[in-house]
């Protein structure tokens, strides 16, 4: 079908170019399948511009090629052509071949997406994110089902497309500027309002300037796990720390919570972390800054704790987990998740594993 239709828009440009041969020198034509509004050029003295104009609809439809047309557009699901989504309570493993025992290469959180490649037995054969390779099928929605939850769960992102973008308090020039995000990184949008976008900084709200973002909807993939290696020379207590935290990841974030399983805020995730090590910690990011030892970014280890900033008021923790890296409770849409370290300015770096 889609061969007949590459032959029917072949006939209907050649036609185009058969007007253009035939039409008196003073005429200008001008066949587009994108639909823009330029034109190719003008002849001297032309007394009139002719202007053929037709979408990639319009010749679709000329062809009698709707139903292709519909097929196409249902073939990119935000750009899965088979769309998967992890049905599980935190995360689902992702194997490098179709083996319970193979080497874990990667997870796929609550809700996050793949394309499913095929499938072997039992197995299914995915790519999420950087991630390729298997998953127990039965833990994915797919088909139908798949596209419905999609459009549940999918989200609305800017991504960041200037060296440091300013994330500010108000949408002017003259408000505070609350933090500096880095290229690439992705924040989450509230509402697009002309020259700005509000987006969820956490769990607050923050603007930043329209022209430096590329706004688009997009769904969670999966995590590498080299995205959670750690650095070199790690005593034994921070490495499982953070192999513990990251166990969560997925899980919900609920303001004043502390449970590691039905939610937690930053705070409340933290210290719910670092009990299981002997070390207690009060429930709020401003109180636990006071504890352990200041250090600068430069110096960090897996287990030592970033916080973050608004007006000059601490806000928000994270824990370090290297390869520049931290995973916290960050907000209700998106619940314990893993994030550059820098993904917002850190207010202050503290030690409080020795």
């Amino acid at each position: 079908m889609k061969y007949n239709l590459l032959k029917k828009l072949g006939f209907v440009i050649c036609a185009g170019i058969a007007m253009l041969l035939t039409t008196p020198l003073n005429h200008n034509i001008y066949v587009s399948a994108t639909g823009t509004d330029s034109i190719v050029s003008e002849t001297a003295g032309a007394e009139s511009v002719l202007t053929i104009k037709m979408s990639t609809e319009d010749i679709a439809k000329s062809a009698g090629a709707e139903s292709v047309l519909e097929e196409s557009k249902r073939d990119s699901l935000w750009g899965y052509a088979n769309l998967g989504i992890a049905n599980v309570e935190n995360h689902l493993n992702i194997r490098e071949s179709a083996e319970d025992d193979a080497k874990l290469i990667g997870k796929l959180a609550r809700d996050a997406a793949c394309e499913i490649i095929g499938f072997d037995g039992i197995w299914a054969h995915i790519k999420s994110g950087q991630v390729e390779g298997y998953v127990a099928k039965e833990y994915l929605i797919m088909g139908k089902t798949a596209e419905d939850r999609a459009k549940e769960i999918v989200r609305t992102m800017a991504t960041v497309k200037t060296d440091t973008l300013k994330v500010r308090d108000q949408p002017n020039t003259d408000s505070e500027v609350v933090t500096l995000v880095p290229n690439g990184e992705e924040l989450e949008v509230v509402a697009e309002k002309e020259d700005w976008v509000e987006i969820k900084l956490d769990d607050e709200t923050a603007f930043i300037a329209a022209e430096f973002v590329e706004v688009d909807q997009k769904l969670d993939t999966a995590i590498t796990m080299t995205e959670l290696l750690y650095g070199a020379g790690v005593s034994d207590v921070r490495v499982d720390l953070c192999q513990y935290a990251k166990e969560f990841i997925g899980n919900r974030y609920v303001w004043g919570g502390t449970s590691l399983t039905k939610g937690a805020d930053c705070s409340g995730y933290v210290l719910s972390i670092f009990k299981k090590y002997g070390i207690v910690l009060p429930h709020s990011a401003a109180a636990q800054a006071g504890y352990g030892t200041k250090i600068s970014p430069s110096e960090a280890q897996p287990g030592d704790l970033f916080f973050y900033a608004k007006g000059g008021r601490i806000n928000h923790v994270a824990i370090y987990i290297g390869n520049g890296q931290v995973v916290h409770a960050s907000s209700p849409s998106t619940g314990i998740k893993t994030s550059n370290a820098f993904y917002r300015t850190p207010a202050v770096v503290r030690r409080v594993l020795s």
